[in-house]
């Protein structure tokens, strides 16, 4: 072959990468639920180890790396010699833009340890996918390429997700062998079921990009400072029935209560989210319940309230339902020109928390207000006898329903905070740093929530 031929074919290889680089991004971006722009901030700064082991599902992996990059990760890739049958290093470097590590005596490396410097500095280490034969060598202790002598100097939290065929991973040597990883501490992502690529139906698919993308979240984001802590969170809009057909609601997304709930799991708590009825993605750490009325969601927070450290009450309940519900379809025509409701109001669930708090509880309201936001907020605080109201406006630009930002001013008895626009996520987080200062300054002064008000 001349040498005009091989730059022929070194320009289409190139741009077969480019294209394929580029279809990882697009479907990045269109595939995994995660995350809009404003969520960048989740992995700033954090330094995650991505090993790759040789499977089918190693272009997978790719999603992921480009998924945490643009969560902020400064993502490593490791890779097995058999991962770069399936996908190439250069593949992992455009996304990542650092050298893809294959080989533990490479000599194109700065002064240090390759395996010993990469370890050291990892928040998380996530191995998409995971062979059977890289489990089995993990298990065991067995340290013989770059993968697996940087994961057994790793001490981070670990993360596995299995791919591989399905009677490989139902055999008793991996089921004992991923059994012992999780006594070592290593989280392990359960693989989905369906058609393989040996052709084989059945469970051993590598869990989905933004699966394995939220248990890095979860693992990283945060330090583990409300661990130990049992959390409730409401969410979303409650549904009054008018009749069989018909109900009566609000334009409430659950977006802010769904960000409380994940945020407080990803700091360690124990969280108990109770839901109205919304499309967003169920968090995996989260315990749900659903409901759909306001009498739903009153019967649902009592039956748990007083075993929760704190409460956190975001979501939109309904202040009135109809009276009565027709047993049948109101027809249009049925009374004149003019429907008159009667409504009646619902149970007060947040003044019912302040009557009813449990000793050392800390009890947070939402207030949505259209005017007078602080007088009406601090009105509402004094109350419901509660610690603090997260309050916003509809009129504020980037705050209120259907948004993925929020504008809150925190309002507790003796201070306003007053918070710029940000991402419902990172409110969430400056609201759960917001509570666990007021608990530290109880606590350091010895009050107990029941002398508070």
């Amino acid at each position: 072959m001349g040498t005009g031929d091989e730059m022929q074919l070194l320009r289409l290889q190139v741009s077969l990468l480019r294209r394929e680089i580029s279809a990882i991004i697009a479907g990045t971006a269109a595939r995994l639920r995660l995350r809009t722009k404003e969520d960048n901030f989740m992995l700033q700064g954090k330094k995650i180890l991505l090993g790759v082991s040789g499977s089918i599902a190693a272009y997978k992996a790719a999603e992921c790396a480009s998924a945490l990059t643009k969560l902020g990760a400064d993502v490593h890739v490791l890779m097995t010699k058999n991962a770069a049958e399936f996908i190439t290093p250069l593949t992992f470097e455009t996304l990542t833009k650092h050298r893809a590590a294959m080989d533990t005596f490479d000599r194109n490396f700065e002064y240090k340890v390759g395996h010993i410097s990469l370890a050291t500095d990892a928040d998380a280490l996530v191995i998409a996918p995971a062979s059977a034969d890289v489990i089995a060598k993990l298990a065991n202790g067995i340290a013989d390429d770059m993968l697996t002598t940087t994961a057994l100097a790793c001490i981070c939290p670990k993360i596995l997700a299995p791919a591989m065929n399905s009677h490989m991973f139902e055999n008793p040597v991996t089921q004992a062998n991923l059994e012992r990883l999780r006594d070592f501490g290593w989280e392990i992502l359960e693989p989905e079921s369906g058609l393989l690529a040996c052709g084989v139906s059945g469970k051993g698919r590598m869990p989905a990009p933004e699966r394995i993308v939220e248990a890095v979240v979860h693992t990283a984001h945060h330090s583990k400072d409300m661990k130990g802590l049992r959390v409730l969170v409401t969410a979303g809009p409650t549904q009054e029935d008018l009749d069989p057909v018909r109900y009566l609601t609000n334009h409430s997304t659950g977006r802010m209560g769904y960000a409380l709930a994940e945020m407080a799991a990803c700091r360690g708590a124990e969280v108990i989210l109770i839901s109205g009825a919304t499309d967003l993605p169920r968090p995996q750490y989260v315990q749900i319940v659903d409901i759909r009325s306001a009498d739903d969601m009153f019967n649902a927070v009592t039956s748990v309230s007083t075993s929760q450290d704190i409460i956190i009450k975001a979501a939109a309940v309904a202040d009135f339902r109809p009276a009565t519900v027709a047993d049948n379809k109101i027809k249009k025509d049925s009374e004149g020109p003019y429907l008159s409701l009667r409504m009646e109001k619902t149970d007060d669930i947040l003044l019912w928390l302040g009557l009813h708090r449990s000793l050392n509880q800390t009890i947070c309201g939402f207030s949505m207000e259209t005017e007078n936001l602080v007088q009406n907020s601090r009105a509402k605080l004094q109350k419901k006898h509660v610690d603090m109201i997260a309050a916003n406006s509809l009129r504020t630009e980037g705050a209120g329903f259907g948004t993925s930002t929020n504008v809150l001013t925190l309002i507790t008895r003796d201070r306003e905070i007053e918070l710029p626009k940000m991402s419902k996520k990172e409110a969430a987080d400056r609201v759960l740093d917001e509570i666990l200062a007021m608990r530290k300054a109880r606590e350091e002064k010895g009050e107990e929530t029941e002398r508070v008000y």
